[in-house]
């Protein structure tokens, strides 16, 4: 029996990588369109979080490899939740990128031992303080308040 439950706790595991995986490939493409159109003053920073998602992409995939399984791919684009015309529509999409990926890492944080709760948790701390920059404001639990409501939206594939 214990060797079903350390199964279950690494499929869990692994479905929370991949997850966590999915938002990071949405929030590098999202910094893209990001970047696309922010303005000059806020520019590094943008290149800081689009480098930042591209880090933690890159971990998860190795994280994944390490558990046994094939790290879910990019989609080619992905749908946005509102339209971006201009900087102050692009630092509402950067906040609203940084809030989805914290929700999933606090998921994350659950599913995990160890090292990687660790790595997850800095992850979500990362992205906490990345929104509130963004935002210009916090919320009490970063990565839990989005779970209250309900599930957390995630950007879908453009179909």
């Amino acid at each position: 029996m214990a060797g079903t439950g350390r199964k279950a706790a690494k499929a869990d595991e692994l479905r929370a990588l991949q997850a966590a995986l999915r938002a990071e490939h949405a929030a590098v493409y999202g910094y893209g369109v990001v970047g696309g159109n922010i303005g000059e003053a806020r520019r590094e920073e943008t290149r800081d979080g689009y480098d930042a998602h591209r880090a933690r992409r890159d971990e998860l995939a190795r994280a994944i490899r390490d558990l046994g399984g094939k790290p879910v791919a990019a989609d080619a684009a992905y749908a946005l939740p509102f339209p971006v015309r201009d900087s102050g529509s692009a630092i509402q999409l950067a906040a609203e990128l940084e809030e989805r990926v914290a929700g999933v890492y606090s998921d994350l944080v659950r599913a995990c031992e160890g090292d990687r709760r660790r790595t997850a948790a800095q992850a979500l701390r990362e992205a906490a303080v990345r929104a509130v920059r963004w935002r210009g404001g916090s919320v009490a639990f970063p990565g839990l308040a989005e779970r209250a409501a309900g599930p957390t939206p995630s950007a879908a594939p453009r179909t």
